[in-house]
């Protein structure tokens, strides 16, 4: 298994995805075909555009092939890299930080640099919580029940015919799952349980059912006991199941959603550790230690998932106050998560201000108290007597002495936007930029983090499947053509619609036809595509 990382910028991030190659076997995709003689095809250049690593590659050796990347693609500013849980991941990150450090664009020293993947984290928690024996004897026993009728188109037929007898009115049909991936194992479930009475059925038509389920390696037929936790169990998963969902996308903002359904998440594991169900309390115990492990404390988790709850007009400092006020016990710990929320979010913002702030502009504040105390007075005596002469102007103007207020203080300052799920925050921030040049910078930046390695890594099995072993001599041209048409075309934002395009459907047919005769490589016109639609 190789173990490929794409570093892609977008917006000043890094996402480095792992493959999960036991599916869709690219660790097979080269001229390595043997059949019947057929002449080796010469490796298309679309894979030197990847960087590959063996999983045993060492911690060092990996940063310096992501520093490579970066050099050759000339992307010199990474805010965040976002990685898996591997042990060699935290040792190129800690690499990656020295290096950029060097070239002085670390934001804070590289403080917010390592991002963990949410998705990752999330089946880790989950897998724990299956462990224990009830869940996975109900669950191997409908497992096995399902792939039963699935082996034979016969028997599927049969079984229809049965959810057509109990009038099981649903859309959902039998669906395998893999072992290894949570997910599918609840869409399993969640179909299965919706047919249950038709399992019930079919064990009265087919004789060879209960017989054939009760040998090896089936474990029997499901038992009400075994639906019973399965329907539990589709409750317990469905949160998990929403989480996830709410993370694999790459088209919409994910980072400011996380901090709820993480909060979400610890007050259920806490709400069923105190519950009646002793099976439930074991598994819920299982996986608050996990949780704990990952999210269990500020110092745990990267600062930037809760400053971009901050950033969301609809919540800012208020709601997450709130929220620290519901879910920690000691209102020590609450009041102490605050503060350094609070300071590590004023640290940043000064940051981008040096960075990006305009001569004159008011100095920068803490959110609780004023930057400009007699110990930062007496550190920097120049900012002191900066300071003086501002105060002095503005009492010779307006007779107060008023300090002006800085970015961050006058929008936290604003009530917050009434809630609306189709509130566009990107929009928000790009129309009220000229009020908040620094912090909308700052804003453009966070809010662009992925938390999730699952889109590079659909891309990458996107990829697989199309440059395979028996066509693997593509330019690399006609392999991004093939996989953003692909794209595209599955876009439910953007519906084909063949009478208002057949100005450009004609544009296109003449660039096909060209193509044939010229075996060149297929060319997109500019003006038939908009350039913001190429993924």
């Amino acid at each position: 298994m190789e173990e490929v990382s794409d570093v892609n910028e977008e917006i000043n991030n890094v996402d480095v995805g792992d493959l999960d190659t036991g599916d869709d076997k690219n660790e097979e995709v080269g001229p390595k075909s043997k059949k019947r003689g057929r002449k080796e095809a010469s490796r298309s250049e679309y894979w030197t555009h990847f960087v590959k690593f063996t999983c045993e590659i060492d911690k060092v050796q990996k940063g310096k092939g992501v520093e490579k990347c970066l050099l050759d693609w000339k992307i010199d500013k990474i805010f965040t890299i976002t990685v898996d849980n591997a042990s060699s991941n935290d040792g190129a990150i800690t690499y990656l930080q020295k290096k950029f450090d060097n070239w002085g664009s670390n934001i804070l020293g590289g403080r917010y640099l390592h991002m963990r993947c949410i998705a990752h984290i999330v089946n880790l928690i989950v897998q724990d919580g299956l462990k224990g024996k009830y869940e996975h004897s109900a669950i191997s026993r409908i497992r096995g029940a399902v792939r039963y009728i699935r082996n034979s188109s016969a028997r599927y037929k049969r079984f229809g015919e049965c959810v057509e007898l109990e009038k099981i009115e649903t859309k959902k049909l039998l669906s395998l799952d893999v072992p290894t991936r949570w997910n599918s194992t609840y869409l399993m479930l969640e179909s299965a349980v919706c047919l249950k009475r038709a399992f019930d059925s079919y064990a009265d038509i087919d004789l060879a059912y209960v017989n054939d389920l009760s040998k090896p390696p089936y474990d029997g037929i499901p038992t009400n006991y075994d639906w019973e936790r399965a329907e539990l169990l589709l409750k317990f998963l469905g949160h998990f199941y929403k989480l996830t969902l709410s993370i694999f996308g790459s088209l919409y903002v994910t980072v400011n959603t996380i901090f709820h359904e993480i909060s979400a998440v610890d007050m259920l594991l806490k709400e069923w550790l105190n519950g009646d169900d002793f099976e439930l309390r074991d598994m819920s115990r299982k996986m608050k230690n996990k949780f704990d492990k990952y999210w269990g404390s500020i110092e745990k988790m990267n600062m930037l998932l809760y400053y971009a709850v901050i950033l969301d007009p609809r919540h800012k400092l208020e709601f997450l106050e709130f929220s620290f006020d519901a879910i920690y016990d000691d209102i020590t710990d609450a009041m102490l998560m605050k503060e350094k929320v609070k300071n590590g979010m004023q640290e940043l913002f000064y940051d981008y201000k040096m960075r990006y702030g305009t001569p004159g502009s008011p100095a920068p504040s803490s959110l609780g108290s004023n930057l400009f105390s007699k110990s930062n007075q007496s550190d920097n005596p120049m900012s002191s007597r900066m300071y003086l002469k501002d105060e002095f102007r503005k009492y010779k103007l307006g007779g107060k002495k008023e300090r002006v207020k800085t970015e961050i203080e006058k929008y936290l300052s604003e009530d917050p936007k009434d809630y609306d799920k189709n509130f566009d925050i990107l929009q928000w921030w790009k129309i009220n930029s000229p009020r908040f040049p620094v912090l909308s910078k700052m804003a453009r930046d966070i809010l662009a983090v992925p938390v999730s390695t699952v889109a590079s890594e659909a891309a990458f099995s996107t990829g697989g499947r199309v440059l395979d072993a028996f066509r693997s001599s593509l330019s690399p041209r006609i392999v991004q053509a093939l996989v953003c048409a692909q794209y595209w075309l599955r876009l439910d934002s953007k519906p084909i619609c063949v009478e208002e395009d057949l100005v450009e459907i004609e544009v296109l047919e003449k660039v096909c036809h060209a193509c044939h005769y010229t075996h060149s490589a297929i060319v997109i016109p500019t003006d038939v595509v908009e350039e913001e639609g190429r993924g």
